[in-house]
């Protein structure tokens, strides 16, 4: 394990993802400056747009602590460098988890643990996490335009009743997904998934709650990062616990 480890966070390791990690640090950068001369241009009132941008970076830093968690729990098996980078440019915690295990654990590993990981299977869930997410950038690319003006904008013109129905049934079906790996789990004898599951929709009805009915409009932003933060710290505490 410790061999492995040394070789995931290693200085090559990190020069490779560093450089695509400042790629698009500076390419967000780019259009920030780019977003600020043309708000100059058009005459817009620079207060607010600092105003704007402050508030920006205050909605993007506390929402990141759950990223930063998920870059936590899989540097113990996967090293630092590629978590920092799948998890840094277009992958999402719930998916780089999911994907990462189940790459393990169809290259015949019993666990997504660094004692049994070797460099094949390495590259294997690499290339897994890499590959499965790369196609929602792709096709906004090639076919983004071309999808919105043909279907979406249709579908709105006819019934903008369906563009709301075709989302929620798409997020049901993400959400039905990790509890069928939660299930799946209790199956195996473990309950850990599906209490995070449930801690963190408890705690996201609670966020909603609040919201809506104390009229607590700053916490609709942080709901989402809040209940995943209590979610895993959950799991923490029942692992801690020796609760399998």
């Amino acid at each position: 394990m410790e061999n492995f480890l040394q070789k995931a966070n290693s200085p090559a390791m990190y020069l490779i993802c560093g450089v695509v990690v400042l790629f698009v640090m500076a390419m967000a950068a780019f259009f920030m400056v780019k977003a600020w001369r043309e708000g100059v241009r058009v005459g817009m009132d620079k207060g607010k747009m600092r105003k704007a941008v402050t508030s920006s970076l205050t909605f993007t830093i506390i929402p990141s602590i759950g990223i930063l968690i998920g870059v936590i729990a899989l540097s113990g098996s996967l090293g630092v460098p590629v978590p920092w980078l799948r998890l840094s440019v277009i992958g999402a915690l719930q998916y780089e988890t999911v994907a990462a295990d189940v790459a393990a654990k169809g290259a015949g590993l019993t666990a997504l643990a660094a004692e049994q990981m070797t460099g094949d299977v390495f590259v294997s869930i690499f290339l897994v996490m890499t590959i499965g997410i790369i196609w929602g950038g792709i096709f906004c690319i090639f076919g983004l335009k071309k999808y919105q003006q043909k279907a979406l904008n249709k579908v709105s013109a006819d019934n903008n009743k369906w563009g709301a129905i075709l989302f929620n049934a798409m997020f049901i079906g993400l959400i039905c997904a990790f509890i069928g790996v939660a299930f799946a789990d209790l199956r195996k004898g473990s309950v850990v998934s599906l209490v995070v599951i449930v801690v963190s929709a408890l705690f996201m009805a609670l966020f909603t709650w609040l919201v809506k009915r104390k009229k607590m409009q700053w916490l609709e932003s942080f709901s989402l990062s809040f209940a995943m933060v209590l979610g895993m710290a959950s799991a923490i505490l029942l692992t801690y616990m020796g609760v399998k």
